[in-house]
């Protein structure tokens, strides 16, 4: 969806901005044209060999670009050691890339046999053969109905550990193939993608990082800069819409309160109502795109701190906000079949976990 991402980004020359994760460098190359001259771009990621690629990719516009093997989280600290205080727009692209996907030896996929692996950081010490021979059968089929959204997560973990160790992609599509009755094969889709899903999420924490990531580049833009989001499926996509309508709607008090307790206050416009979907040419071009959804919003300038950087605790006392606007409520998968959900807290609050049915 480049030409989307460049259409409501729309970068402008002499600006600042972000791709958070670049990959092979396609956005960045396309965002480097537009800015140039005086223009800049930071490039993140956490995949090591797809920084490489981009940096012989984006290598003629090289005094332009600052490129950093990091995670997507420490996206502020990152703009910081930039030496620049707010950027013009961000750019995240979520997911696994095409070249890890199209890499065997890095354990992504299940059409061709390879390594479990399914790190994006090879240096991070958990893989997904770690998750999937380690896990107890309980928490491996909460894993897979929570980040697969998988139905018959129970009976894939029961098989899987009748079946353990197992060690590459197709022991494991093989496994979960079995496990699931063929009349219920899902059509047009293999069996084992939900449960790659589950493990590719799991290890390495994608969703946890998004939740964190996507405030801090909020407070990384400028006044009037765009944040532009891809996901790919419905998990991210709902973190994605629920923390954009937090942040566009500021206080969260009881409609009718006199006086705002909570402190919110707005910092985002949503540019997409709905969020934008590939056109059917690009999926002819790029069948992966078909899941692929763009989401939009632009930093407001809010005159109590003159657009500076997003505060960690903002001011209670202000008028409270619309009661007709809907209350923000995170949608939580259900416990697979035959699990309960238990409530445990950490610090950042409450949070859903499962457990056995009792």
């Amino acid at each position: 969806m480049r030409d989307e991402v460049l259409a409501w980004l729309a970068p402008r020359p002499g600006g600042v901005y972000v791709d958070a994760t670049i990959g092979a460098g396609g956005h960045a190359e396309a965002i480097l044209r537009r800015i140039a001259p005086g223009g800049r771009l930071i490039g993140i990621d956490r995949d090591a060999e797809a920084l490489a690629i981009a940096a012989r990719r984006l290598a003629p516009y090289a005094a332009s670009v600052t490129l950093r093997h990091a995670n997507f989280t420490a996206i502020r600290q990152i703009v910081a050691e930039a030496g620049v205080e707010t950027v013009d727009g961000i750019v995240m692209d979520l997911g696994a890339s095409s070249l890890q996907f199209d890499a065997p030896e890095r354990g992504f996929s299940f059409s061709r046999p390879g390594p479990l692996d399914m790190r994006m950081d090879r240096s991070q010490p958990t893989t997904a053969a770690d998750l999937i021979n380690g896990l107890p059968e309980r928490e491996l089929a909460n894993l897979i109905h929570r980040y697969g959204e998988e139905r018959f997560a129970r009976r894939i973990a029961r098989a899987i550990v009748r079946r353990r160790p197992i060690h590459t992609t197709t022991a494991l599509a093989d496994a979960v193939s079995a496990a699931i009755p063929r009349r219920a094969w899902p059509r047009g889709l293999h069996p084992a993608t939900r449960t790659f899903q589950a493990l590719r999420i799991a290890t390495n924490h994608e969703l946890d990082d998004l939740e964190r990531a996507l405030p801090d580049a909020v407070g990384a833009l400028r006044g009037g800069g765009r944040l532009c989001v891809i996901t790919f499926h419905s998990l991210e996509d709902r973190i994605l819409k629920h923390t954009y309508l937090r942040l566009s709607r500021g206080c969260t008090c009881p409609p009718g309160s006199p006086l705002c307790t909570c402190g919110g206050r707005r910092w985002l416009r949503v540019l997409t109502r709905r969020p934008l979907t590939p056109s059917p040419s690009e999926i002819a071009a790029n069948p992966r795109a078909r899941s692929a959804k763009l989401r939009v919003a632009e930093r407001l300038v809010d005159p109590a701190v003159h657009g500076s950087r997003f505060p960690d605790a903002p001011e209670a006392g202000q008028p409270c906000a619309d009661p007709t606007l809907p209350t923000v409520s995170p949608d939580v998968v259900s416990p697979a079949p035959g699990l309960r959900r238990l409530t445990v807290r950490t610090r950042s609050g409450a949070r859903p976990r499962e457990g056995r049915r009792r």
